[in-house]
């Protein structure tokens, strides 16, 4: 089979000065390619991870007996032995003066930490925390927008062996409380309020209603973060000011941890049910990110990440790691897009000479038919755009390429809250071939495969990883006997790593994403994933966004509607309807246009924004809105409840 051409290839002065190609050469391997430093990476998990080990120079209170003392999953033992603090990591890597974390906000303001001020702060509220009773293995939980509060905050939790999760204020208290009391936290910090699209959100009365949910609370730090005065009253747990706990003078002195002690929880969506906790170690999330980081975003001393997201996203956790690098980065409060300034973040990032901006398909989508020209900012200083959530089209890329600028690693990335890093993605010398992921990351045997559990190649499968990686979860929270956890990734391949996703491994070593394996559509069994409608359709202006749907029927039936959302000012006409189904027919399969194009004001998502497949097919299919989907864990309430009824009104017009 012919190889595409690609739609970039790397630089070769680009590629001798990454750090890929350093950490390439500190292994021997000078002279390969990417694929060959992939293949050594997964048939020498001994080798490559004692490797990056060493190669960041991870410096360990006692060192490690072996690198990988039991390989099955799940159960895989990393580093055996080693003490260590992801804190002290974090903390060790910038001078005094250099610039540590840029805030900024979606009114163009900003303020700068240096390393000094950072490291005083931590040490600062991790004595406080320390007073008022956390200690290793305590939690404590974030109720902030993306500040540099919240990054302070979890590093001070870190620093004393407690345990962080967080979520943003956009959550309901109960929501938020589905979440933190199954942890039963000693300590909360929370914010006033968060700033979105031209509006100071007051969250005062949010943060105390979720801190009289949490019996367990010792303390509430109040962060004055939009300057609303908290107020006087009597507080579910004492109440520190924000201000009192990370003034202190105090010595920081990080605790050592087993490599798989818990660092942090983060959690499902939370679609059905509780949502979640995945709780990941100290030293896995060290290395993986000092990977990912480090090697496939480039980042280093001097560099800057600048990561929309919000503080319940896995992403965040990423923004948070940028200081592994030795590189500073930007949290962000505030709308990605506000009214008042669409392309903000662009200036922004053109402003603090960003070199890792990341976003998401649909940020990229938008600013397209928005008609947004981000190049009218100095943008030459970005080496690498970022982007991930869902797969990025293929017509993005010369968008990026012309709008942005001509010479970013465009890169699209496929990961998941589950391992909080991603499983494929770009690098620095890989080539780029739109529409597709370049490469699976370094140390991910990744494959896909078919319904007998073989892997192919150019043709759909399961996303499945074959060896461990040392960031898959230590285990879900109140999970003692692990039921869950191997319930949800090795149910279907026994000791292989199942992610739910339907992909394709090329013959030339990329990875194309098609969309959530149990949404995938079925029509007279040809396959194909949502993802691919979705592509070729939010690509015509008409359309703002779409939602693809295959639901078996009681009568052996099978319905694949397509729910639209228009763009300001277009009606669904008969020649819109059939201009809709021809780029269907074209651009993706004849054989799946839909039954019925119908017209919705909007596409319910997850709180990640991811939209609610599953959850929309199996109302549809008449199952009720309580046993399919957590209103408090969607975006849009309102949109459940309207495909509720859609789906009641089809099932009366059949009978």
């Amino acid at each position: 089979m012919t190889v595409p051409e690609p739609f970039t290839t790397p630089d070769p002065q680009a590629v001798a000065d990454s750090h890929i190609m350093d950490f390439a050469r500190h292994v021997g391997m000078a002279g390969s390619d990417y694929v060959s430093l992939h293949r050594w990476s997964v048939t020498d998990l001994e080798g490559f991870w004692g490797a990056v080990w060493e190669y960041f120079d991870v410096d360990a209170d006692t060192p490690y007996e072996q690198v990988l003392a039991e390989e099955q999953m799940p159960g895989a033992r990393w580093f055996p032995g080693a003490t260590l603090n992801y804190a002290h990591h974090a903390l060790r890597n910038l001078a005094d003066d250099a610039v540590a974390i840029v805030a900024l906000d979606e009114t163009g303001s900003c303020y700068e930490v240096t390393a000094r001020r950072l490291r005083a702060q931590v040490t600062s509220v991790a004595a406080t925390l320390r007073d008022l009773g956390v200690g290793k293995g305590d939690r404590v939980v974030g109720y902030l927008p993306n500040t540099p509060h919240a990054i302070i905050a979890f590093l001070a939790a870190a620093s004393l062996g407690a345990v962080w999760s967080v979520c943003g204020q956009d959550y309901a208290p109960k929501a938020a409380a589905d979440r933190f009391a199954q942890l039963e936290p000693t300590v909360l910090i929370g914010a006033d309020g968060y700033l979105f699209n031209g509006t100071t959100h007051d969250r005062r009365d949010a943060t105390l209603e979720l801190a009289g949910a949490l019996p367990t609370l010792k303390a509430t730090l109040l962060v004055d973060h939009v300057r609303l005065p908290w107020p006087s009253q009597a507080y579910p747990s004492p109440a520190v000011p924000w201000e009192d706990a990370a003034t202190r003078t105090e010595e920081l002195a990080c605790t050592p941890v087993p490599f798989d002690h818990p660092l942090w929880v983060v959690f499902s969506s939370g679609t059905t049910g509780l949502p979640k906790g995945i709780v990941h170690g100290h030293g896995g999330v060290l290395l993986e990110h000092l990977k990912t980081l480090g090697l496939h975003s480039d980042l280093g001393p001097g560099d800057r990440l600048l990561w929309y997201t919000t503080t319940h996203w896995m992403m965040w956790n990423l923004v948070a790691s940028t200081l592994l690098t030795g590189a500073a980065t930007c949290t962000y409060d505030g709308s990605p897009a506000p009214f008042a300034k669409l392309d903000v973040l662009w200036e922004l990032a053109a402003h603090h000479r960003v070199t890792v901006f990341g976003t998401s398909p649909q940020y990229l989508l938008g600013m397209a038919k928005f008609g947004i020209d981000p190049s009218v900012h100095d943008l030459s200083s970005i080496r690498v755009v970022g982007c991930t959530g869902s797969a990025l089209p293929a017509s993005a890329y010369p968008w990026v390429r012309h709008h942005v600028c001509d010479h970013v690693l465009l890169a699209s990335i496929s990961g998941g809250t589950d391992v909080v890093s991603g499983f494929a993605g770009g690098a620095p010398n890989a080539p780029v071939w739109a529409g597709e992921l370049s490469a699976p990351h370094l140390g991910v045997a990744l494959a896909a495969y078919d319904a007998e559990g073989f892997p192919v190649v150019d043709q759909v499968g399961e996303l499945v990883v074959t060896r461990p990686m040392p960031s898959m979860p230590l285990y879900f929270w109140n999970d003692p006997d692990g039921t869950r956890y191997r319930d949800a990734y090795f149910s279907s391949y026994p000791g292989v790593w199942r992610h739910g996703d339907w992909i394709t491994v090329t013959g030339h070593g990329s990875v194309i994403v098609h969309g959530r394996s149990d949404s995938t559509l079925n029509r007279n069994g040809v396959r194909l994933g949502s993802a691919d409608i979705h592509d070729v359709v939010e690509r015509l202006p008409e359309i703002a966004e779409a939602l693809v749907i295959g639901a078996e029927e009681p009568d052996g039936g099978y319905w694949m509607p397509l729910f639209v959302v228009l763009a300001a000012g277009v009606t669904l006409d008969d020649p819109l309807r059939e201009q809709i189904k021809e780029t269907i027919r074209t651009g993706a399969s004849p054989r799946h246009v839909p039954d019925e194009i119908i017209e919705v004001p909007g596409i319910p998502h997850t709180r990640t924004g991811k939209k609610l497949e599953v959850p929309v097919k199996r109302l549809l299919q008449g199952a009720p809105v309580e046993q399919v989907v957590s209103p408090a864990a969607v975006d849009a309430p309102d949109l459940v409840d309207l495909f509720a009824r859609l789906g009641a009104e089809r099932r009366s017009r059949s009978t």
